[in-house]
């Protein structure tokens, strides 16, 4: 059912050692590979959909690393580069005296028809933002909105391209995006800053935004919804339970704030004391789920949705899907969460924890004084949770990078103290079950909303005011 309409797959290959390329092509199904692996003193391997593949019985030599490097464009602060004109990606892994040692050439596709499943809310005017695990389509979904919002409604759209990861490598963008203009990052860092130089120098309606990652990000979100302008981004994690977990993208979301009640309003509301309450409006008002290619699920009202979720009741949902003759369709989620009532319930087995930069003594003291029980491990493949802090988090590290793409959920503590440690476990060991964050997100991203729960990636933190 997927139309592709570009992948100039020619001008990736044509970048690849021919003794790679030569096999590839004669392969079936070389129009739908996904991204070819080049890693020194390793056999070259291709990624498809449904299989990987072994490209040669030669290892790759530093030679072939730099023919690729040779044919493609600049790489940038990090470590991405491109083939102008094209949406492809290679991006390089370095040694430590900053020698490209290994390389990942991701296919860029521009696909058309993604976008009539969200078609109607991005014509409403509102702000809509996009989430879903890496390689779901995110961007894809973005390019198209560019183009639609840009050629059919007429109205001026800036893509905001930080690694040329939207509108493709060189100057010109690429024609995915329609008459969309194009503002270029020259690093993720930077990101921020041009946003708000859009919005003050080029009097966008609408502007696209891939991958708001960092709190500058997120308050410069904010600054641009307030002065009118549609946003229609992306953000890290598979749903919205992600973005009320991480403390540096709950702003998108309204914030999360620490609220003591009375003892008669507590009682009234069956809840401890201290509650977690959304602190301000959000700053998009619609949240979509990407669950693949044709199926998504619709927030409408995002502050319905979180105040929802923190008062442990069901939020209102729609589930989205094109069938195979293209036409969408629709239906209104009804089945509960896994939210468990009142009653208390510990978490079905014991959480499993790879530190760091986080303190193992001040952990398993606190796991000892709140009776809780817990396991450290040492191989990064067999944790339940990542837990480091925000100084880490924010260097993004190889080893908080590899749990990402892991799907490990991240747990960010504001700094590595015992009463830091507390709220972690508060968190993830909670008295009062209607925060069961972990143990339920998982069921929820396992079962309701069609992830597998290997793919997930829950980053989470410990911003909350002490009791």
């Amino acid at each position: 059912m997927r139309r592709v309409v570009t992948d100039d797959l020619d001008a990736l290959l044509g970048i690849l050692p021919p003794h790679i390329r030569e096999f590839l092509y004669q392969q079936p199904d070389y129009s739908e590979l996904l991204e070819v692996i080049l890693d020194l003193g390793r056999l070259p391997e291709a990624r498809f959909p449904q299989r990987e593949l072994i490209l040669n019985s030669k290892e790759v030599s530093q030679p072939d690393i730099d023919y690729v490097v040779s044919r493609t464009g600049e790489f940038s602060g990090d470590n991405r580069a491109g083939i102008d004109h094209t949406l492809h990606r290679i991006s390089a892994i370095r040694n430590r005296n900053g020698y490209i040692i290994g390389l990942t050439c991701r296919v860029g596709r521009a696909v058309f028809g993604t976008v009539k499943m969200i078609q109607d809310l991005i014509e409403s005017g509102k702000n809509v933002l996009l989430l879903g695990r890496p390689g779901i389509g995110k961007t894809t979904m973005l390019r198209e909105v560019a183009r639609v919002l840009a050629d059919d409604f007429k109205k001026r759209v800036i893509v905001i391209d930080t690694s040329n990861e939207i509108a493709g490598d060189g100057d010109i963008p690429h024609p995915a995006i329609g008459h969309a203009r194009r503002m270029q990052v020259a690093a993720p860092a930077e990101q921020h800053a041009v946003m708000i130089e859009a919005v003050e120098n080029h009097m966008p309606e609408v502007i696209i935004i891939d991958e708001i990652g960092t709190e500058l990000e997120a308050r410069a979100a904010r600054t641009i919804a307030e002065r009118g302008v549609q946003l229609v981004g992306t953000a890290h994690g598979n749903t919205l339970e992600n973005l009320i977990m991480n403390p540096t993208l709950s702003d998108l979301i309204g914030g999360i704030q620490t609220v003591t009640l009375g003892d008669e309003e507590a009682r009234r509301r069956h809840t401890q004391k201290s509650i977690l309450e959304r602190k301000a409006p959000p700053t998009f008002d619609v949240v979509v789920e990407i669950v693949d290619y044709y199926k998504v699920t619709v927030h409408l009202d995002v502050s319905e949705a979180v105040d929802a979720l923190l008062y442990g009741r069901l939020p209102k949902a729609e589930a989205r899907w094109m069938d195979e003759d293209g036409e969408v369709k629709r239906e209104v989620i009804t089945s509960p969460l896994i939210w468990e009532g009142k009653k208390e319930k510990q978490p079905e087995k014991t959480l499993r924890f790879y530190l760091f930069g986080a303190s193992r003594a001040r952990l398993e003291q606190s796991a000892r004084e709140k009776r809780e029980e817990l396991k450290i491990v040492t191989d990064l493949k067999q944790a339940d949770i990542f837990l480091t802090t925000r100084s880490y988090y924010r260097r993004k590290p190889q080893k908080i990078r590899d749990a990402e793409a892991l799907g490990i959920p991240i747990y960010v503590l504001k700094s590595n103290n015992a009463a830091q440690m507390k709220q972690c476990l508060d968190a993830l060991y909670p008295r009062d079950t209607q925060y069961t964050y972990v143990h339920n997100l998982q069921r929820i991203l396992a079962g309701r909303r069609g992830f597998d729960s290997g793919n997930r990636r829950l980053e989470s933190g410990g911003k909350r005011k002490s009791r």
